[in-house]
């Protein structure tokens, strides 16, 4: 009973979600996407059009235009990092991490933008410009699939939770003030963690979600088994899908400001393989000491 409860709450929320698509494209995406009336559905679509009216757009707004706001705020404040360039450079990423790392950022670049649109997609005025982005969404999310596997496997291990994580999160990784105070964190700080987590594993069900909503026509016995209708399912899959959007669209940019303008020339390593000798000791200390002690420094 408890199941079914938990089940009817995430499905209201759903609701809310699935409704942005029927107004993306101008026209509901199945006959009586509402189902207010319809037999063997949760009858949510009140609640579906009420949240959606109320939470996911106005949400979405405030990351969109919050986030660069508050980074826009920090470099005029407190300014980027700049490290020598006149040390030793530390080789990071191999040509295999760089080739895929490029992989998933293409895919992001094409598919966060087009996310945005399909959201807005009746203050672009719907039509074919929102058809458009909507096929460019799908085509990237194939450059995605192709790159989030290995990306997972190849890092997985260096992205686990340490101890430096909390103390990283405590002093927000030294971003608040100008000096060059050593930075406890390992190859890669909690920041990055955060974002290696929502990009992979968050990454994977926006696939599965975005699946569902693009192929709608299927069936699958064992979502019956549970008691839910493909209605159901599509609601809970929207939901999801807009959920970990927030987080992907808000991490990204700030994966982006960091690598491109908080810390000068940060973006090259994914470049060229290699970080900045003074770079790695303030921001990775726990990593630097660790390179020394295996006399890779």
């Amino acid at each position: 009973m408890k199941l079914k409860y938990i089940l009817l709450t995430l499905l209201a929320l759903t609701s809310l979600a699935f409704a942005s698509e029927s107004a993306i494209y101008g026209k509901e995406l199945i006959p009586n996407i509402l189902g207010y009336d319809k037999e063997g559905s949760l009858h949510l679509g009140q609640w579906f059009t009420l949240l959606q009216s109320k939470y996911f757009k106005p949400i979405f707004l405030g990351v969109l235009l919050g986030v660069p706001t508050a980074f826009f705020i920090h470099y005029l404040i407190i300014g980027p990092m700049i490290f020598s360039h006149d040390r030793k450079k530390i080789y990071v990423f191999s040509v295999f991490h760089r080739v895929i790392h490029t992989i998933a950022a293409i895919s992001f670049i094409l598919l966060i933008p087009t996310g945005v649109v399909m959201v807005f997609g009746d203050f672009f005025g719907g039509g074919e410009f929102v058809r458009v982005n909507k096929e460019i969404h799908a085509i990237s999310t194939l450059l995605f699939v192709i790159s989030v596997v290995p990306m997972l496997f190849m890092w997985l291990k260096d992205m686990l939770p340490t101890s430096d994580d909390i103390k990283w999160l405590m002093i927000l990784g030294g971003y608040l003030n100008k000096r060059k105070d050593p930075i406890p964190a390992g190859r890669f700080n909690a920041g990055q963690k955060m974002w290696f987590y929502v990009c992979t594993f968050g990454g994977i069900i926006m696939i599965l979600t975005g699946a569902i909503m693009f192929f709608q026509d299927f069936k699958f016995d064992f979502i019956a088994s549970l008691g839910l209708s493909q209605i159901d399912l599509l609601r809970l899959s929207a939901i999801i899908h807009n959920i970990l959007g927030f987080a992907v669209l808000a991490l990204f940019m700030t994966h982006i400001y960091m690598s491109v303008f908080a810390i000068k020339g940060a973006i090259h390593s994914i470049i060229s393989g290699y970080k900045e000798e003074e770079e790695v000791e303030i921001l990775h200390s726990s990593f630097y000491k660790k390179l020394k002690e295996d006399k890779k420094v």
